[in-house]
């Protein structure tokens, strides 16, 4: 049986980059798979520091994002990942099986341990082997990732051959299913991907910004000294950002925007891309206000969806505890 496992770190409202790249994907996925599983990966969000009542906050606003987005509970688990405790008992199974080299060369290590002075946790180095869990747990056939994840698809996937070689045939090897949306970039610098990180408050549109914010942020977007709105991401990535983007919300070829901006200079185009944004967005943020002013709702999805995932997870878990030895 195909089945679907994705998962989403608690960083609040998501950004136009997260729902385009991945949360619209989902969407689509839980109409064509039969066994979908989301989850809201608060163990992940520990490897960078949070306030507990910060992550306690931006957990219930990323559920009430992604349930406004269209993630349908009947339709999928929707869960929060720290609520079924065999994610980290399997990932510490799965560790052993895992050598330390391996982790130390992927990039987001390199990159992430960067960004804390070089001093990064073990949560940092290990939670490629955690994701690995989360996949394996439920015997997951599909993952939808982005191209910065392959690396640790790539993992999982090694992970499962080995625990099979070394226990015999139990988990399926896990297959990506990448996503076709070009990657979106930052507003201020569009040679690195947007990110809700960013210092710059003005590179980074998130799904529940005002119009007011969306056209201001549009506005300062760099681009270039050309005025002739064209699609050329390696000499023009400011103006292609742009371009990409209003393709992903109105479901647009390139070809098809680039022909609506003809006699339009760059000027003139963020205003169509920026309106494009706000119409896309305005009933999915009235819906987040909504949802966000009934915590008991969100709670109780999350709880209801864990449980369901418990079921699925314990007796597949339970056999990995024979398959090991410590039953």
């Amino acid at each position: 049986m195909d089945r679907i496992f994705s998962g989403i770190q608690p960083t609040g409202t998501p950004h136009l980059g997260n729902y385009l790249g991945a949360i619209q994907n989902w969407v689509n996925l839980q109409e064509k798979y039969n066994s979908v599983l989301y989850s809201i990966m608060d163990l992940h969000s520990l490897t960078m520091p949070k306030e507990p009542a910060v992550l306690r906050q931006n957990v219930l606003d990323t559920t009430a994002a992604i349930l406004a987005c269209g993630i349908d509970p009947r339709k999928c688990f929707l869960f929060r990942q720290s609520l079924v405790p065999e994610h980290t008992e399997l990932a510490w199974i799965l560790g052993c099986l895992t050598n330390v080299p391996r982790l130390l060369r992927l990039p987001q290590w390199k990159m992430k341990c960067a960004s804390q002075n070089n001093d990064g946790n073990v949560g940092l180095l290990t939670y490629p082997v955690l994701q690995a869990a989360d996949i394996l747990l439920y015997k997951s056939t599909h993952v939808p990732v982005g191209e910065d994840q392959v690396l640790h698809l790539e993992l999982a996937q090694d992970i499962a051959q080995h625990f099979n070689k070394k226990y015999g045939e139990f988990f399926p090897v896990p297959k990506a299913i990448l996503s076709t949306t070009k990657k979106i970039k930052s507003l201020r610098d569009p040679t690195v991907k947007m990110s809700k990180s960013d210092p710059q408050k003005l590179a980074t549109i998130n799904i529940a910004d005002s119009p007011e914010e969306v056209v201001l942020k549009f506005r300062k977007a760099v681009t270039d000294f050309t005025s002739e709105v064209t699609y050329d991401p390696s000499s023009r990535p400011g103006v292609s950002n742009l371009v990409s983007i209003h393709a992903a919300v109105t479901g647009l070829s390139i070809e098809e925007v680039l022909h609506q901006a003809v006699g339009l200079d760059t000027a003139q185009y963020k205003m169509v891309v920026a309106e494009s944004v706000i119409q896309k967005f305005t009933p999915i943020r009235n819906e987040i206000k909504k949802l966000q002013e009934d915590k008991a709702y969100l709670i109780k999805i999350l709880e209801a969806g864990a449980e369901k995932a418990k079921e699925l997870a314990t007796p597949i878990y339970q056999e990995v505890r024979r398959l090991v030895g410590f039953q």
